[in-house]
């Protein structure tokens, strides 16, 4: 499964994080935000919805998963704020490609005609977004992108899960004081998303110079969080000494390594991801250092408004399957209370670059 994964330490990492952000990856098609100044104000000139009364949009995850629960609010108040006609969420009991498809099939006959998706094959989903497409209709890949370098999705919007690794990992090395053992916990190891996040890891491993040693990556154990927290048990019992920094860019190995943690009374630093409420509440007690929260909220308020541009004919993408980073940040005690107001202000920026450079209006 690729799951997307759901202040400061200290003025260095600060600065680290921030030049990480400006620096570290760019995704494959996103037109370049300097010197379209003139074009920007030109094609953002249509970019208001006008009549969505008949727009239908389906927002569907590849599976259940805690992720996707803030879809549902985020899609229903979309449906208002934009008088849509309607906006589901819906999902299959398991995670299976063919099983999703036939689900986006039984949509598309009760009406809805634009889909926003978290495929559950990176490598298979472009065929399901090419059929979508081909019988007219709009599609966004939310919350991941397909593996390889063709988006067959109008647009992709997702976290730059290589760069919010990253992120977490520098965290975790500051937190550790720049020297130690660190361990990586993480999801499917044949899912693209999980070698772009241990890619991300090492390159923040790397960067240490030789002082931060990567003990291991366990990947594998994102299934449910019974199996997490085996895999984190036995890991602490068998190395949990020589371990000094543990990076978890899955949900449920961050929600385990949390509990393991607190409970053996590790002083390992523990570096999560998403917001989990076991999580901030090991962050205001001091058990959790950091944790690297996502933006799944963005991705349905924006995905549907994007969407429903798209169906009413409104608007056209730019560029067709262009990937654009719906965000990711560092949440630590310093800014555990009002961390969310960063992320709105992500969300309210993405309205403003899908307007001005993604979408062509009017």
């Amino acid at each position: 499964m690729h799951f997307p994964t759901r202040s400061v330490l200290s003025g260095v990492l600060t600065a680290a994080l921030l030049a990480a952000g400006a620096t570290a990856c760019t995704y494959r098609n996103a037109p370049a935000p300097a010197g379209q100044a003139s074009a920007a104000r030109h094609t953002g000139a249509g970019a208001e919805l006008v009549d969505g009364a008949g727009t239908r949009i389906a927002l569907v995850p590849g599976g259940a998963h805690p992720y996707f629960q803030p879809w549902k609010t985020a899609g229903a108040a979309a449906q208002k704020t934009y008088k849509l006609g309607a906006v589901t969420f819906d999902e299959t009991a398991e995670w299976d490609q063919q099983k999703q498809n036939n689900l986006l099939s039984t949509l598309a006959a009760r009406g809805y005609n634009a889909f926003g998706i978290f495929g559950v094959s990176p490598t298979d989903i472009n065929t399901t977004f090419a059929d979508l497409k081909s019988q007219g209709f709009p599609v966004a890949s939310l919350g991941s992108c397909p593996a390889g370098s063709t988006d067959e999705a109008d647009f992709c919007l997702s976290t730059n899960v290589e760069l919010a690794a990253y992120k977490a990992a520098k965290a975790a090395i500051t937190a550790m004081g720049g020297k130690g053992t660190l361990v990586h916990l993480t999801g499917n190891n044949v899912d693209a998303n999980t070698q772009l996040r241990i890619k991300g890891v090492a390159r923040a491993v790397k960067e240490s110079g030789g002082k931060v040693g990567l003990l291991q990556t366990v990947t594998d154990i994102d299934t449910d969080l019974g199996t997490a927290q085996k895999a984190v048990s036995d890991l602490m019992a068998a190395k949990g000494g020589r371990i000094t920094g543990i990076v978890a860019t899955a949900y449920n190995p961050a929600v385990a390594a949390a509990d393991a943690v607190k409970s053996s009374g590790s002083k390992a630093k523990v570096i999560a991801i998403d917001d989990d409420a076991k999580i901030l509440s090991g962050i205001r007690q001091g058990t959790v250092t950091a944790t690297v929260v996502q933006n799944p909220v963005g991705q349905a308020e924006i995905g549907t408004w994007a969407l429903a541009l798209l169906q009413t004919k409104q608007c056209t993408v730019r560029d067709p399957g262009v990937e654009v980073d719906s965000g990711s940040f560092v949440v630590t005690k310093a800014n555990v209370a009002d961390y969310d107001t960063a992320r709105q202000a992500r969300t309210a920026q993405l309205r403003t670059e899908f307007a001005d450079r993604y979408l062509s209006c009017g």
